[in-house]
C-alpha cells in the first residue's frame, strides 16, 4: 500500500478537485477501507457540487466527498469487536454520538449532538478516494451475494426508500404512485415491485429516466409530468386513485399530485429533500382521511434488514446504475449526475469497474 492516495473534493462551483493526500491510519474502533464503489446522491449535487448551500447536518466542510461508500477492510484499528481485515462492508453514512435517544434507536441520521454528529462526505472524509476511515459502529456487513456497487446503493438511496416504504406499508392490495424517477424513484419502483405492489405508476419530466423505469420493469405506466396527472392516475386506477404515493421529486407540483392522486384512507410519504408544497388540508387530506409521512434516511438496523431482504429477493440495486467511472474521472461522474440524464452514477475501483 502506498503512503498517499488520490481523493476528490467539491469546491462548490460545479467542479471536482483531485488532491493527493496521506493514506489515513485507523484509530480505536475504526477501520481502513479499500474503496470499491461510491455512488453520487442528489443531495451532493443540490447542496455541495453547484454551491455550498447546506447548513448544520448538510454543511460541507471541505472533506473528501461521497456519502454512499462500500468497500473492503484492509486494516482494523485497536478495539474493533466484530469486523476484521478482509470483511466486505457498507458504511451507514452518518456517524452519530451513539448515546443520544435517536442514536440509541439506530437513527444516527437524527443524532442531536452538534459536537459528535458527523456525516461521511459532509463533515468527515467520505468514499470518493482510494481509501477511507470508518467507525466500526457505522458498518453493515455486505453478503457475498451482493456486489460492492449494490452495497453503495444501500448506504443511502435504497436504505432511504426502504424506511419510507416501511412507514406507509406496501403489499399486493396497493397501487403505488411514484413522483420523480431519479435514482431514489427508481429504487422505489424496484422495492415496491418486490414488496408486491399491484400496479406502479411513475411520473417524471426526463425522458432518459422515464425510459429506464420502463426498460427495467420498475413501473407499469410512466406519465410525463403535467397538469393532468391526477386525472391520468385516476383513469389508470378505475377512478379511485392509488393506495400509496411516494414523492421523490421535492417539486411542489409533483408533491401536490402525490397527495391528490391518493385515494381515501391512503398514505403518502415524502422522501425528496427541499422545495415546498401547497395543498388545502380539508379536501386534500382531512375529509379523505389521508396520512402524510416524512422520512429521512433510515436506521442502521433497518439497513441491515434491507440487506437480508435483497439477498432473499435476488434484488440488485446496482441494476439502476447506468454509468461507472474511475476515480480519476470523478469530475465527469458528477457532471453527468448533475445533468439528470442518467440513472445512478458510481465511482468504482478494482472489480467494480466493468
Amino acid at each position: 500500500m502506498n503512503d498517499t492516495m488520490t481523493a476528490a473534493y467539491l469546491p462548490g462551483n460545479s467542479t471536482v478537485v483531485m488532491r493527493t493526500v496521506p493514506v489515513p491510519t485507523p484509530g480505536h474502533g475504526e477501520v481502513l477501507l479499500r474503496m470499491k464503489a461510491s455512488t453520487i446522491c442528489g443531495s451532493d449535487i443540490r447542496c455541495i457540487y453547484h454551491e455550498h448551500l447546506g447548513k448544520g447536518p448538510e454543511g460541507y466542510q471541505d472533506v473528501v466527498a461521497g456519502h454512499e461508500p462500500c468497500g473492503q477492510i484492509v486494516e482494523a484499528g485497536p478495539g474493533c469487536r466484530r469486523f476484521k481485515s478482509g470483511d466486505r462492508v457498507i458504511v451507514y453514512h452518518i456517524s452519530g454520538c451513539g448515546v443520544c435517544n435517536d442514536c440509541r434507536r439506530g437513527y444516527m441520521i437524527s443524532c442531536t449532538s452538534a459536537q459528535y454528529r458527523r456525516a461521511y462526505g459532509w463533515q468527515r472524509d467520505g468514499g470518493m478516494a482510494e481509501y477511507m476511515i470508518a467507525e466500526e459502529k457505522d458498518l453493515v456487513a455486505l453478503p457475498d451475494e451482493l456486489s460492492f456497487a449494490d452495497g453503495a446503493q444501500v448506504a443511502c438511496g435504497f436504505g432511504t426508500v426502504y424506511e419510507g416504504l416501511e412507514k406507509i406499508g406496501i403489499n399486493g392490495d396497493h397501487d403505488v404512485l411514484i413522483t420523480g424517477l431519479g435514482p431514489v424513484g427508481l429504487a422505489t419502483g424496484a422495492l415496491c415491485r418486490k414488496l408486491g405492489a399491484k400496479k406502479i405508476i411513475g411520473i417524471d419530466v426526463v425522458p432518459e429516466r422515464m425510459k429506464i423505469a420502463m426498460d427495467l420493469g420498475l413501473c407499469d405506466h410512466v406519465l410525463t409530468s403535467g397538469p393532468d396527472n391526477v386525472a391520468q392516475v385516476k383513469d389508470l386506477t378505475a377512478g379511485n386513485g392509488v393506495e400509496r404515493a411516494v414523492d421523490c421529486s421535492a417539486h411542489h407540483a409533483a408533491r401536490a399530485t402525490a397527495i391528490r392522486a391518493t385515494r381515501k384512507w391512503g398514505k403518502i410519504v415524502f422522501l425528496g429533500e427541499g422545495g415546498t408544497v401547497e395543498f388545502n388540508p380539508s379536501p386534500d387530506i382531512i375529509h379523505d382521511q389521508k396520512t402524510i409521512y416524512g422520512s429521512w434516511v433510515t436506521s442502521i438496523w433497518l439497513m441491515e434488514e434491507l440487506v437480508e431482504r435483497l439477498v432473499r429477493w435476488n434484488l440488485h440495486p446496482a441494476d439502476i446504475i447506468t454509468h461507472r467511472f474511475t476515480l480519476d474521472r470523478a469530475a465527469d461522474a458528477y457532471s453527468l449526475m448533475a445533468s439528470g440524464k442518467c440513472g445512478k452514477v458510481a465511482v468504482c475501483q478494482d472489480e467494480e469497474l466493468k
